[in-house]
């Protein structure tokens, strides 16, 4: 290979790594906006520490727990190729990675990825989770549960030897943190005044759309860093193919979700817009290397619908998620995984049933994962504020300050 190209290709890594960094920005945006005032500087506190525990974790074990080097005969299911990374003989020249990129750029595009399965939890449980809880929640799950779970298929797993296919991680990235979010709304309970005598949810508005806004624009366009760099190279074919259907496939989430939030509920509502965005992005992130721009444009449009109907459930269940994050990366990051078997280049119904085994063994593994740790939690640190602490905002509690300097002064 010639320089030229490696670097061309090192070079676009680089950038979709900075491109899935800035998508942080857009999940602090969103979830500040769909939630209230006085508890801004604790999600973005959260956000924060996400980005860089999550980093700090990755760098200590979790790359060499996803990509041990499972060999011929292994198992496939856990291996850990020790603490701390260096180098290998050769990771900066093109014999790495088939010459997309060096071992470096390979740790730091797989760092930005980690961070953000915790990001999905964070949103679910806004407004009422003890800050402590949630932080050593985070620390486990982004540092043990996520690198096994990416190494069963990224790092050469079973799931990789079953042909279970997910391009950048409907199911590896955000079904992992829906699982989490879903045993964490269960175990927490919905925020106070969510639910009425008579079971029916009310709205708890979020305080700042116009940002919750720019969060969803700013997350489509880290998704080009996300599904684009999940080629791997530069590749000008494919990745300009990722690109498009991944665009496609937001679009018509949106427009699936705005249709038919306006069928069910006679009301033009601008976050089920959003999330019908972020679900049409989420459901093509299995399959985004495979589909025409046809394809795509379907599995997007149905995953607009699912948004609506996923929220309407949720909330049916008594289920508190203020950002819908269950709907969004859960209920689509399983619709995406499964699509692969529906369309694109490798669909089938052996391949349906492989992508279905993927999704239930993640799943259960997650799910069981997720309960201990919140479950322990739950026990004895605890995992809920105080109901005074609740309703004052936990920015003032946990934090002692304000996200907003007149905030406090008006109130009173």
């Amino acid at each position: 290979m010639d320089a030229g190209l490696f670097t061309a290709n090192n070079v676009w890594m680089m950038l979709a790594t900075a491109l899935v960094f800035f998508m942080h920005t857009g999940f602090a945006f969103l979830e500040i906006g769909l939630t209230r005032q006085k508890n801004t500087i604790n999600i973005l506190f959260k956000n924060i520490f996400i980005i860089t525990g999550g980093l700090l974790l990755y760098y200590a074990f979790g790359f060499n727990l996803m990509y041990p080097g499972f060999e011929d005969g292994d198992m496939g299911i856990l291996k850990f190729a020790g603490f701390g990374i260096a180098a290998p003989e050769g990771g900066m020249t093109p014999d790495y990675a088939d010459g997309g990129y060096t071992w470096w750029t390979d740790f730091l595009f797989q760092g930005m990825f980690a961070a953000t399965a915790a990001t999905i939890v964070s949103g679910a449980v806004a407004e009422r989770i003890k800050i402590g809880s949630f932080m050593i929640f985070t620390v486990i799950y982004v540092g043990l549960v996520y690198p096994i779970v990416g190494a069963w298929k990224w790092g050469g797993g079973f799931l990789d030897s079953w042909g279970f296919y997910d391009f950048a991680g409907s199911t590896l990235v955000h079904s992992v943190g829906g699982w989490a979010a879903l045993v964490a709304i269960f175990l927490l309970g919905s925020r106070i005044g969510k639910f009425g005598k008579d079971g029916k949810p009310n709205a708890i508005p979020g305080h700042n759309i116009p940002l919750a806004t720019a969060g969803v624009l700013i997350l489509w366009l880290g998704w080009f860093g996300f599904n684009g760099g999940s080629v791997l190279s530069a590749d000008p074919e494919l990745t300009s193919l990722v690109l498009v259907t991944t665009s496609l496939a937001a679009a018509a989430g949106g427009f699936g979700a705005m249709i038919t939030s306006t069928i069910l509920y006679k009301n033009l509502d601008l976050t089920m817009f959003l999330n019908g965005i972020l679900g049409g992005l989420v459901g093509i992130t299995a399959g985004a290397d495979l589909m025409s721009p046809n394809e795509a444009v379907i599995i997007g449009l149905l995953a607009g619908i699912i948004i609506v109907l996923g929220v309407a459930l949720v909330d049916k269940l008594k289920l508190d998620d203020p950002v819908g994050a269950v709907a969004v990366h859960l209920i689509c990051g399983i619709w995406g995984t499964l699509a692969v078997g529906i369309f694109g280049s490798m669909a089938s119904g052996a391949q349906f049933m492989t992508q279905l085994y993927g999704v239930l063994i993640v799943g259960g593994f997650c799910i069981v994962t997720s309960g201990i740790i919140l479950g322990v939690l739950k026990a004895t640190i605890g995992l809920r504020v105080a109901k005074e602490e609740e309703v004052e905002g936990l920015d003032i509690h946990e934090h002692g300050m304000d996200a907003y300097a007149d905030f406090r002064m008006n109130q009173h």
